[in-house]
């Protein structure tokens, strides 16, 4: 019988309750604490909300006592709301909303009730009261994300969801048990978060946050990097980029690092060309993957030989016991090499939005045996290999002709010049006139931006139509970047 996730995690608070479980900023978390202080979290939580199974919205960014929160919640059989302080506050009343939280906790209210609670535990003799934990289908957490409309809308993932991934991810990788330290970059509102935090649960490892303030100061960061003791990598590749800007950003920094996990967004050869080679001892995994599927449903290791044969580089093989495929517009799986919507169907998918039966059934539904849920994705698959290729949704419309964004950024970055790239839309009088890319160089720019972009312009109208060329480029050391480690969009439309 397979052991809960909860108990995997709790093994090591009882056999190793001085091992680190966490470290961000100053801040220390061992075993034992969140062991104890998750428990006392989850005591409170039933006294107070006796019978209800109503969500825990938990506050913070990076926080010990964010841990002890989400822990607790799924001990109490509640799921938990992860929202990140760097969320603007209007948004976070509207999250709160939404998920109909019973409580809102915050890092110091953690702290206080986690005391409180240990210490009326201890009064009564240390008895333990009947605690219903989350089980295989209950919500263990829900995260937001951005709705069309503009308003956020809750992804529910069960236990089982999350135990799918977590299996598959530690049978892949064949974790030290203890022994592996996990860097955190994402938020843990971001669900790339679920990846570091979990894997390093589990295996009685320690999390290393980056906080904002780190990745705000560079210095701060490298020096953060540099006593980490990170053994496995997990972020966005436009972090990786941007500490790849720093030439001392190698092995001789982290030379603990045994492996890269990249989710979240495209992965650019460049990037994983870089870290192969300032990184020699470590492996560059690619994975892809919607918050609906938890996290990341397909992966593959880049290797010389896989940056050799592909460009875009492909985002793998599904997980175990899960299927993906590419659906044509008649709905049926596409032919080989041939685009389509990337659709998964398998133990990993969501049950669907919360509250929100109307967004679930246009995108969920049964096919037996497993969930099936309809990405969104353009994608296509060669040689047993899955490619992502950007939003069906990332479609703009340029003198008449139909043009995806995505698709374009795709041939941009597999330019030998291009290490990343973004397209956006240029608009006058509310109409689109042109487009611009925004790129960041994978070499060192010889002649004028006129000549550089020119040498662009013909390279990329030997891979798309001459339509579909941007008019203008601009060229940046690094993308900004969001909260969650993406590129911010919003900020480089400020810069047309």
């Amino acid at each position: 019988m397979a052991v809960h996730l909860l108990d995997r995690i709790d093994h090591w608070g009882r056999i190793a309750p001085e091992a680190l479980a966490h470290v961000s900023a100053d801040r220390r978390l061992t075993y034992g604490e969140l062991l104890d202080r998750s428990d006392s979290l989850a005591r409170w939580l039933e006294a107070q909300f006796p019978g209800s199974r109503a969500p825990v919205a938990v506050t913070g960014h990076k926080e010990p006592e964010m841990l002890v929160a989400f822990l607790a919640a799924a001990k109490s059989g509640r799921p938990y709301v992860p929202i990140d302080v760097s969320i603007p506050a209007h948004r976070i009343e509207r999250i709160v909303e939404s998920s109909g939280a019973a409580v809102v906790l915050t890092p110091e209210r953690i702290a206080a009730l986690c005391l409180e609670s240990g210490a009326e535990h201890e009064s009564k003799g240390g008895r333990l009261g009947g605690l219903n934990r989350v089980e295989g289908r209950d919500p263990f957490y829900i995260l937001f994300t951005s709705g069309s409309t503009g308003e956020p809308k809750g992804v529910v993932i069960t236990l089982a969801n999350l135990e799918a991934f977590v299996d598959w991810m530690c049978a892949e990788h064949s974790f030290r048990a203890p022994g592996e330290t996990f860097l955190n970059q994402a938020p843990f509102s971001f669900d790339l978060s679920v990846m570091d935090l979990y894997l390093s649960l589990v295996n009685g490892g320690t999390l290393f946050s980056i906080t904002k303030d780190e990745v705000a100061n560079l210095k701060k960061l490298y020096e953060a990097l540099g006593r980490s003791g990170v053994t496995t990598w997990v972020s966005t590749p436009s972090f990786a980029q941007m500490c790849l800007i720093e030439r001392g950003f190698t092995e001789a920094m982290v030379p603990t690092l045994r492996r890269f996990l990249f989710c979240g967004e495209t992965l650019a050869p460049e990037t994983a060309s870089q870290l192969l080679e300032r990184f020699p001892g470590a492996a560059v995994w690619n994975t892809y993957g919607p918050t609906e599927a938890t996290v990341a449903t397909t992966s593959i290791q880049v290797t010389r030989e896989v940056l050799e044969r592909h460009s875009p580089l492909p985002v793998g093989r599904e997980m175990p016991g899960t299927r993906v495929f590419i659906c044509a517009e008649n709905g049926q799986r596409a032919p080989e090499g041939e685009r389509g919507e990337i659709l998964i169907a398998g133990p990993n998918v969501s049950p669907g939005y919360l509250g929100r039966e109307d967004l679930t059934a246009k995108v969920f539904f049964d096919d037996a045996p497993a969930r099936t849920y309809r990405t969104g994705d353009w994608g296509r698959e060669r040689d047993g290999l899955v490619f992502f290729e950007g939003r069906m949704d990332g479609q703009v419309k340029v003198n008449g002709y139909r043009i995806e964004l995505g698709d374009l950024e795709a041939n941009l970055r597999a330019l030998p010049e291009v290490a990343d790239a973004v397209v956006l839309p240029v608009s006058k009088g509310g109409r689109i006139e042109s487009l611009m890319a925004f790129v960041v160089p994978a070499v060192a720019r010889e002649g004028s931006e006129f000549e550089f972009s020119s040498r662009l312009k013909s390279g990329l109208a030997e891979r798309v139509p001459a339509y579909m060329v941007p008019r203008k480029f601009r060229f940046l050391e690094a993308f900004p970047m969001t909260a969650n480690g993406k590129a911010d969009r919003r900020k480089l439309t400020e810069l047309i």
